[in-house]
């Protein structure tokens, strides 16, 4: 006889954001209550954090979180390092033992900064790219090492395991933070590992991910072709460079790289009515077509000043916004945000197409219609 599972996965994967508008900071321990609410959307097999505004004392310093195989992967980071940037200071990732936490990588992480004699400028780039450069050769060409976060004044803490697991063995709580962002689940179509669990993160950008992406073989070519490498085996990575291509590299607002992303379907477009709307949304899905996402996903994507929320455009995965007093949320589930302080002031789920962004002391919900 069939039987059904003792608990139910509804539409999988959990996710939640909270950002203090007013950017007070605080620690781990309330996102990590968020994600413990939503325990049946996890496996055990991956989990993580991403929180910003936690190293106020290197704040303009790019901060290299390493996960290395083993000693000798680290000491090719560390031998290298140097050569391409300025070391200002470099530490062991603080955790704690943690009785479900195994064969976890060696966590390592130097606060660099570019030196004037690499001028990356002279080769047209800028600062930013010269980084983004580095991340890749680190991910591609050292053996045994990669990044998982390599922003100012912020990083990401995942692993294989839950997220209670994973924030204990941390330390979260011992960090202070104005955004935080934290994933449960796994990589998609790929077996749990440190490296492939979420948060993904380039730059300021770092993203989580419930669904699955049936574009990332065009998604993955569109970003390479603008030089970055998909090397950690899950089509979540790609939108995070997507993120970091759209928004700083081509310098469209978080709302246009949402709409590059996820745009209106073609029989949308071809039943707009205002001439300058429907050239304007045209124009968009041919220039980024390389950029649309297809298949069921729900992303938030985080940076220094806010965070933004986004589904799919026919909404195959939940996802809620919600305010109370300074503090903004987003989550799978809006149980999540009553876990954090009770009642939210008001709530609501956003809609396909919709973005919702919160940024530091504003909050944009756009719309097409905003947009163009």
């Amino acid at each position: 006889m069939h039987r059904l599972p003792p608990f139910k996965i509804p539409a999988a994967c959990g996710t939640a954001a909270i950002l203090d508008r007013k950017g007070r900071r605080f620690n781990g321990e309330d996102v990590t209550r968020a994600m413990a609410s939503m325990r049946e959307r996890g496996n055990g097999l991956g989990a993580g954090f991403v929180a910003y505004g936690i190293y106020p004392e290197h704040a303009d310093l790019y901060c290299l979180q390493i996960m290395a195989t083993d000693r000798e992967g680290l000491a090719r980071v560390t031998e290298h390092l140097p050569r391409v940037c300025e070391v200002v200071h470099d530490e062991a990732i603080p955790t704690r033992h943690t009785a479900t936490i195994c064969d976890e990588p060696v966590l390592w992480r130097y606060f660099v900064r570019v030196r004037e004699s690499d001028n990356p400028s002279q080769n047209g780039q800028s600062e930013e790219d010269y980084m983004v450069e580095l991340v890749m050769f680190i991910n591609q060409r050292i053996e045994g090492a990669y990044v998982a976060s390599s922003g100012k004044n912020m990083g990401v803490f995942k692993g294989v395991g839950y997220p209670e697991p994973i924030a204990e063995f941390y330390r979260l709580e011992d960090y202070q933070g104005h955004l935080w962002i934290s994933h449960t689940r796994f990589p998609t179509n790929t077996g749990g590992w440190w490296g492939g669990a979420h948060p993904f993160g380039l730059l300021e950008w770092s993203i989580v991910h419930n669904g699955e992406l049936s574009s990332y073989g065009v998604n993955k070519r569109y970003v390479e072709a603008f030089g970055y490498a998909c090397t950690l085996f899950t089509d979540s990575e790609v939108i995070n460079y997507m993120f970091d291509l759209l928004c700083r590299k081509h310098a469209l607002s978080v709302e246009l790289a949402a709409l590059a992303m996820a745009p209106p379907e073609w029989e949308d477009v071809d039943r707009e009515t205002d001439p300058e709307k429907k050239t304007f949304l045209t124009v968009m899905r041919n220039t980024y077509a390389g950029a649309l996402l297809n298949g069921p996903f729900a992303v938030i994507a985080g940076r220094e000043a806010g965070m933004v929320g986004f589904c799919d455009r026919l909404k195959l995965r939940p996802l809620t916004a919600a305010e109370k007093g300074d503090r903004a949320y987003l989550a799978s589930e809006e149980a999540a945000i009553w876990a954090v302080e009770g009642q939210p002031d008001h709530s609501w789920p956003i809609d396909a197409g919709k973005p919702v962004v919160f940024n530091l002391e504003e909050r944009t919900v756009a719309s097409v219609a905003d947009i163009a």
